[in-house]
């Protein structure tokens, strides 16, 4: 069993620990946080040991009632690997901390490729970290896009992809950022980042993206338009996704025509946290005009890029050497019906 460490508790940080504590060939050694808050309570009650990242709040941590066992520093030498969930932005330092204690580390999307030098997507580039010491996981949206133009590519090709993206104003959580009454370019510059993030996965791909926020909560949504390389038909599309790992067909007609039910659907599943870690594609959006695939999608960003990371661990330790036994572990540990 490998030992695995959580850096930052929260929205990504405890569904990848749950994710992990679920598997049959990982554990968990430990969590970090900072503030002694309902998500460091919790923690607890889920038997997580808690390390402090800021050991001057030892004090808060004993006010607030809630055990740790130490800092992060006593964390390294507990661990194989350190999965960083911290906001964007922190992650590129603690990778010089990292190398400074011989630590593998996992980083999230909110990090720059560039600064960890090799991203990650599990039916993208599996083989290229294995072994690897740092590799970033792509982002939701990044992650979203890889999940379906995947299978697209390996049934006819792709000459180019076009994707506008509807992007959530804030994680449900977050009430102090989105807009509240307006639509927001995101950037108001074309191309969006997503096209390159894909790219850093998808080597050699023509995509061009284009992103939005609008004032939801539940999740991103995605408009896509790929030109194929060769004649595919709806059927062909239909059954490839079917069999997609991670990747579900919904119906509008059968009460699925939104974000809001698809999220209703997701809890009607019995996931902790109501999470929908597949990509949900409207089948009746489906459609072949001129050799052009149009679809949309759904993609929840709380928890999308979870089993990833799950198979990061895999692939950097070399615990398993082939994305498809790896997918398919992670998917059965944690209940993924796509």
């Amino acid at each position: 069993m490998k030992a695995v460490g959580i850096n930052g508790y929260g929205t990504i940080g405890k569904r990848v620990a749950d994710a992990v504590a679920a598997q049959d060939d990982m554990k968990i050694a430990g969590v970090t946080k900072r503030t002694p808050n309902f998500e460091a309570k919790r923690a607890v009650e889920l038997g997580y040991d808690i390390y402090m990242s800021a050991p001057d709040r030892e004090n808060l941590f004993e006010e607030a009632e809630i055990p740790v066992k130490g800092t992060i520093d006593e964390l390294y030498d507990k661990i194989d690997i350190m999965v960083d969930c911290t906001p964007g932005g922190v992650g590129a330092k603690n990778k010089e901390i990292y190398e400074k204690m011989g630590v593998k580390g996992i980083f999230q999307g909110g990090e720059k490729h560039d600064q960890i030098g090799k991203s990650f997507n599990s039916f993208s580039n599996f083989n290229d970290a294995l072994g690897a010491d740092y590799v970033r996981v792509v982002s939701c949206n990044t992650t979203g896009l890889c999940r379906t133009l995947n299978p697209i590519k390996e049934l006819g090709g792709i000459k180019k992809v076009r994707a506008v993206m509807v992007r959530r104003g804030a994680d449900p959580g977050q009430v102090k950022k989105g807009p509240i009454n307006s639509i927001v370019p995101n950037p108001p510059t074309v191309p969006s980042h997503h096209g390159p993030d894909v790219q850093t996965v998808m080597y050699g791909l023509n995509i061009t993206t284009m992103a939005i926020l609008v004032p939801t909560t539940l999740m991103h949504q995605h408009n896509l338009m790929v030109e194929l390389e060769s004649d595919v038909s709806i059927d062909d599309v239909v059954e490839t996704f079917e069999k997609t790992p991670r990747v579900i067909l919904v119906d509008a007609s059968r009460g699925l025509g939104s974000t809001a039910e698809i999220m209703e659907y997701a809890k009607d599943l019995g996931r902790p946290r109501g999470d929908l870690f597949e990509i949900a594609v409207w089948r009746e959006s489906l459609n072949i005009v001129d050799n052009e695939l149009y679809y949309m999608q759904a993609i929840h960003q709380e928890s999308d890029v979870v089993p990833e990371n799950v198979d990061a661990i895999r692939a950097m330790l070399e615990m398993e050497t082939n994305s498809e036994k790896s997918i398919a572990r992670t998917n059965k540990n944690i209940g993924i019906i796509g």
